[in-house]
């Protein structure tokens, strides 16, 4: 099948390496030395699901139409991409693989005759050097496109994309978006630190403010009437618990979340986003939960204060000691 990944860094180039080896002919896109590295070296994948080069095709924008394309970009990058690549993407499949709750609304106004998925990627990979990604930790990848039953476009990129890791067409994929936001929370304070997600989790005042960015994402979901799907081992009724225990008790799910990640220290995408020099997702990650608490009329304070803390940090190129991380509000 022709495939197209518009976007091969951690998620874009796993997908890209995995659906090479199966046989499908991929083409994918990349930019500056990512670019250079893949057109010379081809596009060199490791890690929990085995090692291959993948030598495909590498171009700044697709140069031939696919039968289905995968959007891989950060949040922030993705309207400008499926702008670039809106003549070759019309009319086919488009599976928008990326973080937060707008991924699908900003594709929609793209691609208006194209069917669109949603995708969330559970596993966890790093952007080595330009064309080497790792995959640090095995998980799922779920899809989907509403509140309800995915559709037939959803079951059939499931399919494909199963046949060489885990996916799964998941019904209530609104839920599952909610769900990831929360596992997300992790990423900032890894960005505003410099530490792995590990670390900033077993800190304890670290961990606190990560801890105190979930609870606010799930109690401005649960007031917005979201039912959270289950994730990752996450459930409505877990995180409605997790919502209200005490700080103390609540650290437990961070805790567990970092656990599970295992011994090699993960980086967080947002903590790659910096070392490469990138603007982050932040907006469309804690700043998601900062915009769907005005839509109810609610405050979000602790994701405002990270979102404020990361823009200024962005901008001069520093991260925060430990202790001024740790001031950050927690409620």
């Amino acid at each position: 099948m022709r495939i197209g990944i518009i976007g091969a860094g951690a998620v874009g180039g796993t997908i890209a390496a995995l659906l090479d080896r199966a046989g499908h002919e991929v083409a994918v896109t990349a930019r500056g030395d990512g670019l250079a590295a893949i057109r010379e070296h081809g596009l060199h994948l490791d890690g929990a699901w085995g090692e291959h080069v993948a030598r495909v095709p590498a171009s700044e924008r697709l140069e031939a139409g696919p039968e289905l394309a995968f959007v891989c970009t950060k949040a922030q990058d993705a309207a400008s991409a499926l702008r670039e690549n809106a003549e070759r993407l019309r009319g086919i499949t488009v599976v928008v693989v990326q973080n937060g709750l707008e991924a699908l609304d900003i594709a929609a106004g793209i691609l208006p005759d194209s069917e669109l998925v949603g995708g969330l990627a559970l596993y966890a990979s790093q952007y080595v050097e330009p064309g080497h990604v790792t995959v640090t930790a095995d998980g799922s990848t779920y899809l989907g496109d509403g509140p309800g039953e995915p559709t037939d476009a959803a079951r059939r990129a499931a399919a494909l994309l199963g046949s060489v890791m885990p996916a799964v067409a998941t019904r209530n994929f609104v839920g599952a978006q909610w769900s990831k936001l929360v596992i997300n929370m992790v990423n900032a304070m890894p960005a505003l630190t410099g530490l792995s997600v590990q670390e900033t989790i077993r800190d304890a005042r670290l961990g606190r403010v990560v801890t105190a960015s979930m609870r606010e994402t799930v109690r401005i979901g649960l007031a917005s009437g979201v039912t959270f799907a289950n994730v990752q081992g996450l459930s409505h009724p877990m995180l409605r618990v997790f919502s209200v225990l005490p700080q103390w008790a609540a650290r437990s799910l961070p805790g567990l979340m970092a656990r599970r990640m295992g011994p090699v220290p993960n980086l967080g995408s947002t903590l790659q986003s910096r070392r490469r020099g990138r603007t982050t997702e932040i907006d469309y990650l804690n700043g998601a939960v900062v915009r769907a608490a005005a839509a109810i009329g609610r405050q979000a304070p602790v994701n405002a204060a990270i979102v404020e803390a990361m823009h200024r940090l962005e901008q001069n190129g520093t991260f925060l000691e430990r202790d001024d991380a740790g001031r950050l509000p927690v409620r």
